[in-house]
């Protein structure tokens, strides 16, 4: 749900996230919101109310209503947006701050991201897909541990933050797949027509001014973690994968991934991920596989070197372990997150051809 609303003397533009118990209570939602704002002209509809009287509207229809905000760190349409956000979450939600139980980090932040501001620290942290295109259906995904699938159950796992113990064998949130963040269009600050590219330490330096131009930077979704983080960044200590990342204590795993054809695509040196070629080895992988997510998380490499073309195995098992190379976005433009280099993408595409 898209809100545009002025609230502290600013206009303000929040995306929110809504579950709702049962189709009852969503068609009582829409008849009400209906009866006032236009809600059939878009799939997010935009309405100009508070996020505070739309959590009051919902939870008046049922106390089991989930709202929660969405990619939280983007700068436009979000809580902690730079652009028309706040520095709190009190500031947005007032008296219903206390029934927000989760954020999500939408594809311009991932949980690490999140861990450096401990006022989320009680909150689930929880990364949908957006659903503009069915092959973007689980780019991000949440993964729980149940016994039995049904929306109390999920409601109880997500208010409660109850994160799941492979020891204790307690069910809950096992892990999110997340996006790369570093490939949105704002994630360092800089100054595209500048070829400038800067971390916000680096931005500090230079006090916000373009250091070619002389002009005042485009400054991106790090820097506003950064203005608002209360900890420091875990990224030198981890990679962010499976099975090697330690979260701090009371925190869900997540795991990093790229996509299966955009994977593909690269390992054989072809442009476009919607070329006959890949969507026709990308189809007999799925095949196989079972689905997307099992073979970029579960099939052992072995079994994906006798499926597939080695140097798709070989990129597979490289996105498994963190071996990228990562040019974040800046100034509109976005990032890049490569898997082979360029010497190497020129050698698979000789062996495939040669196949």
């Amino acid at each position: 749900m898209a809100l545009i609303y002025k609230d502290g003397g600013k206009v303000r533009r929040i995306h929110l996230v809504i579950h709702a118990p049962s189709l009852e209570s969503v068609e009582e939602l829409n008849n009400l919101l209906d009866k006032k704002y236009n809600i059939r002209s878009d799939g997010r509809p935009i309405l100009g109310m508070s996020a505070p009287a739309l959590m009051e509207l919902c939870l008046k229809i049922d106390k089991k209503f989930l709202i929660y905000p969405a990619h939280i760190w983007t700068p436009w349409f979000s809580v902690f947006g730079s652009k028309s956000g706040f520095d709190k979450m009190a500031e947005c939600f007032h008296e219903y701050t206390k029934d927000i139980y989760a954020v999500e980090t939408g594809l311009s932040s991932d949980p690490e991201m999140n861990w450096r501001l401990s006022a989320l620290d009680k909150l689930s942290i929880l990364s949908n897909s957006d659903a503009h295109s069915l092959p973007n259906i689980a780019r991000e995904a949440n993964v729980f541990e149940m016994e039995e699938i049904n929306y109390n159950e999920i409601y109880k796992i997500i208010k409660n933050k109850i994160l799941f113990d492979d020891k204790k064998n307690d069910l809950g949130i096992k892990f999110t797949i997340e996006f790369y963040p570093e490939e949105g269009m704002y994630h360092y600050d800089g100054h595209r027509a500048c070829g400038v590219s800067l971390t916000p330490e680096q931005t500090k330096r230079y006090k916000g001014i373009c250091p070619i131009c002389k002009k005042p930077l485009t400054i991106g979704v790090m820097n506003r973690v950064d203005e608002l983080a209360d900890r420091p960044s875990l990224t030198e200590a981890s990679s962010g994968n499976l099975p090697d990342l330690n979260p701090p204590v009371g925190q869900a795993k997540f795991v990093k991934l790229v996509e299966l054809d955009k994977i593909i695509a690269e390992a054989l040196g072809v442009k476009s991920r919607q070329a006959v070629k890949v969507q026709t080895i990308y189809k007999n992988l799925i095949k196989q596989g079972g689905s997307e997510l099992n073979i970029l998380l579960n099939i052992s490499h072995k079994e994906l070197a006798n499926m597939t073309d080695p140097a798709i195995a070989e990129g597979i098992k490289r996105v498994r372990e963190g071996r990228l190379i990562i040019k974040p976005g800046f100034d509109g433009q976005y990032g890049m997150v490569k898997i082979f280099s360029e010497q190497e993408k020129s050698k698979n595409k000789q062996v495939s051809l040669f196949q």
